[in-house]
């Protein structure tokens, strides 16, 4: 009987151990359904697309991927697609692709907008090269622009004044802290 069971130990611990399941990547995507999604649908949905990735520990570059990729897939039709993959980039820390990405989303100097964007994306750029001159200089081009009659009422003017004065407020910390909304100083009261 123990030669018996002395062989049957030695079979079982000779065989291979059962595979193990695979851990599942928390970053993986179905990379064929983001890219099929609508412009809206991958990068203004807060609780999907790109943004939900992001959110995910560990995921930003795998999100600076995906929109990449989505970029790419739309041929960059979609020039703020460039900016939000910089962003993810900054945060990341990988500051001179950050750079070269935001530089891409200047606009033409007869695009209605490049009054207003233009001193923005100076702004961050001065500040991800650590140039606090460059940054004040391009908060105040950016603030003197003036309102067009038809903004509606109640909305921020410039655009992203606010995000300028958290980067001037948190200037020397990461990216990611500086651009957050703890960073800006509060909003005025109507």
């Amino acid at each position: 009987m123990m030669p018996a069971l002395l062989a049957a130990l030695a079979l079982q611990a000779a065989a291979p151990a059962p595979p193990r399941a695979p851990v599942p990547d928390p970053c993986q995507v179905d990379r064929r359904a983001m890219l099929a999604l609508g412009m809206d649908a991958f990068d203004q949905d807060l609780q999907g697309g790109w943004r939900r990735l992001s959110e995910r520990p560990g995921c930003e570059g795998a999100a600076a991927g995906l929109i990449r990729d989505y970029r790419e897939f739309m041929l960059d039709r979609i020039p703020i697609l460039l900016w939000h993959e910089g962003q993810l980039r900054a945060n990341l820390g990988e500051t001179e692709q950050a750079i070269r990405l935001l530089d891409r989303t200047r606009r033409a100097s007869g695009d209605e907008r490049a009054a207003w964007w233009n001193p923005y994306v100076d702004g961050t750029i001065a500040f991800l090269r650590g140039d606090r001159a460059g940054l004040a200089a391009a908060r105040s081009r950016l603030a003197a622009v003036a309102r067009p009659a038809d903004t509606p009422a109640g909305r921020a003017w410039p655009p992203n004044l606010a995000v300028l004065d958290g980067l001037i407020h948190c200037f020397g910390r990461p990216y990611r802290e500086a651009n957050a909304v703890a960073c800006r100083p509060p909003a005025p009261a109507p």
